[in-house]
């Protein structure tokens, strides 16, 4: 199995390595999140990721992962509050491991993410499909980044954009506010729920889709499966009476 390291620390990168290697493993470390994104051409199976690298934050990094690869990813990391666990499982991570950790348990996690992934793998193929999300009128392109309502382009900003691509993964499916904040802002920063609102505001404004985002009280949005009721055909004229 082979396994991207990313650490900034060498010493730390320098033992953890040359453990992993004696259980069997093949390593590449990285120090960088430049690094460790050149290194994905090299097919790692799992990726441990420590979240303070000197040119980006590891939470950015693993956004940056997600929207490529669907590698299991271990953030491995001396930041045990619970908010951070909680941004970094939203943004892609399949698990996450605090600072001072017991080797033994750290390689029994590597194996459970390799396992898990496999069975995944296994139970259906990839699904080109979802490069493209509909939801009734609403069309949306993610390689694209093209957003059309009924057929008609729809102007967004990127966060705007972001944020619907988001939505609409599971339409019908309420998104959680922090959710939302980590995976479009990459931040667990509980002052961007104002601009949260604020962007979602524009985004209807702009989709001109009644209902089409729903707003769950306390909780947070989602969606709606049918992407917002259908424009009413126009009135036919009344034709004059026979005389």
């Amino acid at each position: 199995m082979r396994l991207l390291v990313v650490e900034d620390d060498v010493r730390v990168a320098a033992a953890l390595c040359s453990v992993l290697r004696r259980h069997g493993f093949e390593v590449d470390p990285a120090c960088t999140a430049a690094e460790a994104l050149e290194r994905l051409v090299n097919e790692p199976d799992v990726i441990l990721l420590d979240l303070g690298l000197p040119d980006s934050d590891g939470f950015e990094l693993c956004g940056r992962i997600r929207a490529v690869r669907d590698v299991p990813i271990i953030m491995v990391t001396a930041r045990s509050d619970v908010r951070s666990r909680i941004h970094g499982l939203h943004l892609g991570a399949d698990d996450y491991v605090v600072k001072p950790y017991d080797v033994g348990e750290l390689i029994a996690r590597i194996h459970v993410v390799s396992r898990r992934s496999a069975r995944h793998d296994g139970a259906r193929p990839a699904e080109p499909a979802a490069a493209e999300l509909i939801a009734g009128r609403i069309h949306l392109d993610r390689l694209r980044r093209v957003v059309s309502v009924d057929g008609v382009p729809a102007s967004l900003t990127r966060k705007e954009f972001d944020l619907l691509a988001v939505l609409a993964r599971r339409p019908g499916v309420v998104c959680p506010r922090d959710q939302l904040i980590s995976e479009v802002w990459h931040t667990n920063w509980q002052g961007n729920q104002r601009t949260l609102e604020v962007h979602i505001a524009s985004l209807r404004a702009k989709l001109k889709v009644p209902g089409a985002i729903q707003t769950v009280r306390g909780v947070g949005y989602c969606v709606t499966a049918d992407g917002g009721p259908q424009p009413a055909p126009p009135h036919p004229r009344s034709a004059p009476p026979h005389s």
